[in-house]
């Protein structure tokens, strides 16, 4: 796909619903007694592969209108599944459910496409094996496919995260639910929360603790009953970010995104984005089913360069990539710190990004765990990519790098070309229309 120069975006578009909160609702609502109904939900590829999951491991689960209705199994009800549970290039999916599925007493196992199966699984593993689960087999260094297989009975344990991760502090809060007695979760670092949120949503007995130093102390009781639950998924701020930034780069941009979940864990980019001198307005600031949300009005902003603290890396760690693009057309230098999370998501990011942004004409410098980048206000001499001898973007099956690439295109002064844009539909399958009726100029390409 090909992004161009856009004379201005403008308008009102609804950002899908959170991808978190999707694969979560699915999840939760596959386990709990009785009807959940759940409206709003992200339906990429990656959250109807947690449905399949949920239906594999005894869920019954349909669409009614716009809703979807999951008739649940009980928790400590789940059903061996018949053949391995194929997550594609979920991370967030497969992770979770090997926390889930992980604790029963059967052997349950995990694939992934050809992206997800080269990323690391062990930070999932080690926890869950000190509860007694068995690591039947697996590739090296812990990769897809993995099959699993828990014990009679699933010892509760108290886990320090390593390192920042919602999803693994989330897997070890799963396999809880299946234990008798407290799991408890040490946090140093604050990630998102919405599986706290959402557990005590579904009823399980769950409190969460903060220590003077900000250390969180997670404590679940295990074996408890959770009740299906209505639940209205709110717009996904990892999305709204292509529309935000695209609109702050387009000269002459006026943008309206409502509902958009303004979870604290989560506005990494936006606090980023403000310090940078970003013309965001965020108002009707209100709270729904736990979770806070807002609505956001962007418009063409002239960005400086900053430094961006590694702690805040945990509440934007998706947002880097289409942030390294907002950095492109900034004012001086912006330094990312502590990122070496990216060098192990869906592609190495922080190599994809760098990669990017030079095929572009952009000045960056890159590390093993941070990466500066030298913008160029208003973009000019920027893109180029896939036009003379320069390769379009290699997006190596991601889709964040891929929808970042094409948000800059449409701020550069040449064309951005990408190799593939068929991962946007893991998480995104509506960006490109999104983009286009607020006025982006996207176009396939001939190769």
């Amino acid at each position: 796909m090909i992004a161009s120069k856009a004379k201005s975006l403008s308008g009102v578009a609804a950002v899908p619903g959170d991808k978190s909160i999707s694969h979560r609702s699915v999840l939760l609502g596959g386990l709990a007694s009785g009807t959940t109904r759940i409206s709003g939900l992200l339906e990429g590829e990656d959250v109807l592969n947690s449905l399949k999951a949920s239906r594999m491991l005894g869920a019954i689960a349909g669409k009614e209108g716009d809703d979807w209705i999951i008739q649940g199994t009980g928790n400590g009800l789940l059903l061996e599944p018949e053949e391995a549970i194929d997550f594609g290039n979920s991370g967030t999916g497969c992770r979770l459910y090997m926390g889930l599925a992980g604790s029963y007493d059967f052997p349950v196992t995990f694939a992934g496409d050809a992206s997800l199966s080269k990323r690391p699984m062990g930070r999932i593993v080690d926890p869950l094996k000190l509860m007694g689960t068995q690591l039947l087999d697996s590739r090296e260094g812990c990769r897809l496919p993995i099959t699993l297989c828990g014990p009679r009975v699933t010892a509760p344990i108290e886990y320090r995260v390593p390192m920042p991760s919602a999803q693994v502090k989330s897997a070890v809060l799963l396999a809880g639910l299946n234990a008798p007695g407290i799991t408890t979760v040490v946090e140093p670092v604050m990630t998102r929360d919405h599986s706290e949120k959402m557990l005590a949503g579904f009823g399980a007995a769950i409190e969460v603790e903060t220590k003077t130093d900000g250390t969180r102390f997670i404590r679940l009781e295990g074996q408890g009953n959770l009740a299906g639950q209505d639940i209205q998924v709110p717009s996904d701020p990892s999305s709204a970010a292509f529309p935000i930034v695209a609109a702050l780069i387009v000269e002459g941009s006026d943008v309206t995104l409502p509902n958009i979940l303004m979870n604290p864990t989560r506005t990494g980019l936006v606090t980023t984005l403000l310090e940078m001198g970003a013309n965001i307005d965020i108002s009707n600031e209100r709270e729904s089913g736990g979770e806070r949300i807002a609505d956001l009005r962007i418009r063409s902003s002239q960005l400086k360069g900053v430094t961006v603290p590694g702690e805040r890396s945990a509440s934007m760690i998706d947002e880097y990539p289409v942030l390294a693009v907002a950095a492109a057309f900034a004012g001086g230098e912006t330094l990312m710190e502590d990122v070496g999370e990216l060098r192990v998501k869906e592609s190495d990011r922080l190599a994809a990004v760098g990669a990017g942004l030079k095929a572009n004409g952009v000045s960056c410098e890159e590390g093993k765990d941070w990466l500066k980048v030298t913008g160029t206000p208003g973009g000019k001499g920027l893109g180029g990519a896939g036009s003379g001898n320069i390769a379009p973007v290699a997006t190596h099956l991601d889709h964040r790098i891929a929808m970042s690439f094409l948000v800059m295109g449409l701020g550069a002064e040449k064309p951005v070309q990408i190799d593939d844009a068929s991962p946007i539909a893991t998480s995104f399958p509506e960006f490109t229309a999104l983009m286009r009726e607020l006025g982006a100029v996207l176009e396939p390409s001939n190769g």
